[in-house]
């Protein structure tokens, strides 16, 4: 087994450490932490990927040895080991595999992610309510922290939109797989006749940016709203006009926040919340993938969704885009989505590679 090329180019990736080596060396390495911090990062990465091969290499020289004894013994007891080895090994690095398919320069970022309910009342922003949910759950088994900054509750049940950040390393990286339109199909809990509906909400995902990351934003342009927070994370704070909405005039870009007691701190969030949809926003015009994010996404609504969530007649859950299909709906619900984030990140790879 041997990885000389592509995200195993294994001499690459120990020149690269060589050279990070020599700049955390120089003196004036602390000068700047924030991009200090950056490079060490880096470093500690590259690290952890030469360690592993390591390790799988020694494994795989287990698994050899095993499988001599095997031939030399007949022994099933080696043989079994020698295919548990070999399976360790496998599932270590198609790891590797998917952690390098990160490497975006925007992927080891927070996420800010935004859940808008499509047509269909109540029903849609309960499913809304349902992936909102998932995400936390998601979140969660990841070790990320979460915090919910701007939600306005449904008219009976669910929401009419929720905006929150996932915070650690990668978390943008693995949350941009998610962004598209997501269909429910169940026997409503809202239909007095028992009757299956189908629903549909949208998945938004920004990268959360830094200061060093420059986006000029004229005072000019903006028009700001204040009023009382409401929901999820403003039941406390909602004695006052703190909550604060920002419009972006030329772009038409709404964001909200709501979490903190004082305006000066929601304003504040807000505005950060704002420069990441505008850094996202002109990426897209660079990449010239869509003209705007308020007027390319997709209809939200049938034939447009990324996955689809079936709760009756059956229980399954199917991603579009790679075809997997997961017969435990409950536990996806749960946060149990990684398979589904792994396969369409390693598909995006393949097909970047083969262009």
């Amino acid at each position: 087994m041997s990885f000389s090329g592509g995200v195993f180019d294994l001499d690459a990736k120990q020149k690269r450490v060589e050279e990070l080596n020599q700049v955390t060396a120089r003196p004036d390495f602390w000068n700047d932490g924030e991009k200090a911090q950056g490079i060490l990062k880096e470093q500690a990465g590259l690290k952890d990927i030469l360690e592993s091969w390591e390790r799988y290499r020694a494994g795989l020289e287990e698994a050899r040895f095993f499988l001599d004894l095997a031939k030399d013994e007949k022994s099933d007891e080696a043989l079994s080991e020698a295919a548990t080895k070999v399976a360790e090994v496998a599932e270590g690095v198609a790891g590797i595999e998917l952690s390098q398919t990160l490497g975006g320069p925007d992927d080891r970022r927070n996420a800010i992610v935004s859940l808008h309910p499509g047509a269909g009342g109540t029903e849609a922003q309960d499913w809304a309510e349902m992936l909102l949910r998932m995400y936390l759950r998601w979140a969660d088994r990841k070790g990320y922290r979460k915090e919910i900054l701007e939600y306005q509750p449904g008219d009976e049940a669910g929401l009419k939109s929720v905006t929150f950040t996932v915070e650690g390393d990668y978390a943008y990286g693995y949350l941009k797989a998610e962004a598209g339109i997501h269909r429910l199909v169940r026997i409503s809990p809202y239909d007095a006749n028992s009757r299956r509906h189908t629903s549909f909400a949208s998945v938004f995902v920004y990268p959360e940016i830094d200061e060093t990351i420059k986006i000029e934003i004229d005072e000019a342009e903006l028009r700001i709203d204040t009023y009382r927070s409401s929901g999820a994370g403003g039941q406390s704070v909602n004695k006052t006009d703190s909550a604060v909405r920002i419009t972006h005039l030329p772009t038409n870009i709404v964001v909200a926040c709501q979490n903190e007691r004082s305006q000066h701190k929601n304003k504040a969030m807000a505005m950060k919340i704002l420069r990441s949809r505008l850094y996202e926003f002109e990426l897209e015009k660079q990449k010239e993938r869509m003209e705007t994010f308020h007027k390319t996404k997709k209809e939200i609504a049938w034939g447009s969704q990324i996955r689809s969530y079936v709760l009756h007649p059956y229980r399954m859950v199917k991603d579009h885009r790679t075809g997997i299909e997961v017969g435990n709906a409950d536990a996806v619900l749960d946060g149990d989505i990684d398979r589904f984030i792994q396969a369409y990140l390693l598909q995006v790879s393949e097909s970047h590679a083969a262009s």
